[in-house]
C-alpha cells in the first residue's frame, strides 16, 4: 500500500513538472505559491489608490498619522464585512447591519451610564464587561430573530432585512427619545482607539513577533499536513517567499503604527503628571497598533477559522454553492441559516462597541449607510452575488479600500455628496467585474 502511494506521489511531481515546464514564469510562480490572484488584484488596486492619494494630497495620505487612523476608521466596517461574507455566500443580504449597530451601541451607552452605575457606582471594572455582553446578547438575539424569520416563514432575506432596517433605526430613537448618550465608560473607550486606547511600541513590537512567529508556524504545519494526506507540496523556495514577505508586511505595518506619536500637548501633560523632564525635541510617546485595529485583527483569523476549518463552515459554501444538494445531503439548511444571521448580529455588537467607544457617545444616526460600506466591502473583496464564493481577507481588504477612498476624498475636501456617487459607482464596478470573473470560469 505504502509503494502504491509513494509511486502516485512520484507520478503527480512528474505531471506538476512536465506542465510547469510548459508555463511561462509569471504562471510558473503564482502556482507554486499558491497565491490568490483575486486578492492580489485587490491589493494592487488599494496600492493605486494609496499612490493616486499621495500625490493628489501633497503627500499628506500615506503619512503615519493618516494610515493609524485609517486603520481604526476601518474597523467597525472590517469586523461586519466577515459576517457579511457568509450571509452573501448562502445567497442572502442583510440591509440592517447600520441599525443593528445603532441599536446595540445605544442600549450598550445606557447600560453604562444610566443604569450600571446605580448598582455598581461610576467606573466600576466590571461595567464594560457587562455592557458588552449585554450589547452582544441582544445582537444575537436580533439575528435570531431575523434568520428565523428568513429560514422557517420563507420570507426573502431583502424584505426582512430592509424592514429591520427601518425597525431597529426607529427602535434606537426611542431609546432614549432621540437623544444622545454620554460620555462613556473609561475602559470600554479603549476599544475605540485614540491616545489612550493604543497598546504601545513594545507592545505592538511584540504582537508583531508573535504574529510573525505564527505566520511561519502555519507555514511549517501546512506542509506537515500536505506532506501527510499526500497532497502536492509548494516547492521550498515558495515557502521562504510566503514566510518572509508575511513577515515583513508584519513587521512593516508595526513600523508605520509606532512612527505616530502623540500630540505635543497630550505629551506634555503626560510629562508634567509623571515628572518627565520636557526634552528639546519634544516628547514622542508611540501609539503603537490601536486595540480596535486588534479586534478586528482576531475578528478576521476567528471567523476565517469558522468559514476555512469548521463543518459549519463547510456547510455555508455547500448551501451557497447548491442550496438543493446540500439539503439532500443531509445539511439542516434552516439552522445554518439562523446561526448566520445571529453570528452577524454578534458582529454587529462588536462593530457598535468600537464605534461608540471611539465616538464616545451614541447617537440616533450612529451606523447610517454603514450597510451599504459592509456589502460594497463584502463584493469588492470578492465575494460573489450569486453564491458560495468569498473570504474573509479579502472583505477586510475590501473594507480598507472603501475607507480609503472616503480618506482620501475628505483630505482633498469633496462634499460628502459626491463622495456617496464614488461608493456607489465603485460597488456597481466591482459587482460588474465579479460578472466578468464568473463568466471567464466556466
Amino acid at each position: 500500500m505504502a509503494d502504491i502511494t509513494q509511486g502516485n506521489q512520484t507520478q503527480r511531481t512528474q505531471a506538476n513538472r512536465a506542465r510547469n515546464a510548459d508555463e511561462n514564469p509569471v504562471k510558473r510562480f503564482f502556482r507554486a505559491t499558491e497565491i490568490d490572484t483575486r486578492l492580489l488584484g485587490m491589493v494592487g488596486a488599494l496600492a493605486i489608490i494609496w499612490l493616486g492619494f499621495e500625490i493628489m494630497t501633497g503627500g499628506l495620505f500615506l503619512t503615519p498619522r493618516n494610515l493609524w487612523n485609517l486603520t481604526v476608521q476601518t474597523s467597525s466596517v472590517a469586523v461586519m464585512a466577515t459576517g457579511m461574507v457568509l450571509i452573501i455566500v448562502t445567497r442572502n443580504i442583510d440591509l440592517s447591519v447600520g441599525s443593528v449597530l445603532g441599536f446595540c451601541g445605544m442600549i450598550m451607552a445606557v447600560m453604562q451610564v444610566k443604569v450600571l452605575p446605580q448598582y455598581l457606582g461610576l467606573e466600576h471594572p466590571a461595567i464594560w464587561i457587562i455592557t458588552l455582553a449585554c450589547g452582544i446578547a441582544v445582537g444575537a438575539a436580533i439575528g435570531a430573530l431575523q434568520g428565523s424569520i428568513i429560514a422557517f416563514l420563507n420570507v426573502p432575506a431583502f424584505i426582512v432585512t430592509l424592514g429591520g432596517l427601518l425597525v431597529w433605526r426607529g427602535a434606537t430613537w426611542f431609546v432614549t427619545s432621540g437623544q444622545t448618550v454620554a460620555p462613556m465608560n473609561s475602559t470600554f473607550r479603549l476599544m475605540g482607539g485614540g491616545t489612550e486606547g493604543s497598546i504601545g511600541a513594545t507592545a505592538s513590537w511584540i504582537v508583531g513577533i508573535i504574529a510573525c512567529i505564527a505566520i511561519v508556524g502555519a507555514i511549517l504545519n501546512s506542509r506537515k499536513q500536505r506532506k501527510r494526506f499526500g497532497f502536492p507540496l509548494r516547492p521550498v523556495w515558495a515557502e521562504y517567499f510566503l514566510g518572509i514577505l508575511g513577515c515583513i508586511l508584519v513587521m512593516g505595518a508595526v513600523a508605520i503604527a509606532n512612527h505616530y506619536y502623540w500630540p505635543v500637548n497630550i505629551a506634555r501633560k503626560y510629562a508634567d503628571a509623571n515628572g518627565i523632564a520636557w526634552p528639546d525635541g519634544g516628547l514622542l510617546i508611540s501609539h503603537g497598533i490601536a486595540i480596535p485595529v486588534l479586534v478586528a485583527i482576531a475578528v478576521g483569523i476567528v471567523m476565517t477559522f469558522i468559514a476555512t476549518r469548521l463543518r459549519f463552515g463547510r456547510y455555508v459554501f455547500a448551501l451557497g454553492g447548491n442550496p438543493e444538494a446540500a439539503e439532500l445531503a443531509g445539511i439542516k439548511t434552516r439552522w445554518v441559516t439562523v446561526k448566520i444571521f445571529m453570528l452577524m448580529g454578534v458582529l454587529c455588537a462588536i462593530a457598535a462597541a468600537i464605534s461608540t467607544a471611539r465616538l464616545n457617545a451614541a447617537t440616533n444616526a450612529q451606523g447610517e449607510l454603514d450597510e451599504l460600506y459592509t456589502i460594497a466591502a463584502a463584493v469588492i473583496g470578492g465575494t460573489s452575488l450569486a453564491g458560495g464564493v468569498g473570504t474573509i481577507a479579502g472583505a477586510m481588504i475590501g473594507a480598507l479600500v472603501m475607507q480609503s477612498l472616503q480618506s482620501g476624498m475628505v483630505l482633498l475636501g469633496i462634499d460628502s455628496p459626491f463622495q456617496r456617487i464614488v461608493v456607489g459607482v465603485v460597488l456597481v464596478v466591482a459587482v460588474w467585474l465579479d460578472t466578468i470573473y464568473r463568466a471567464r470560469a466556466k
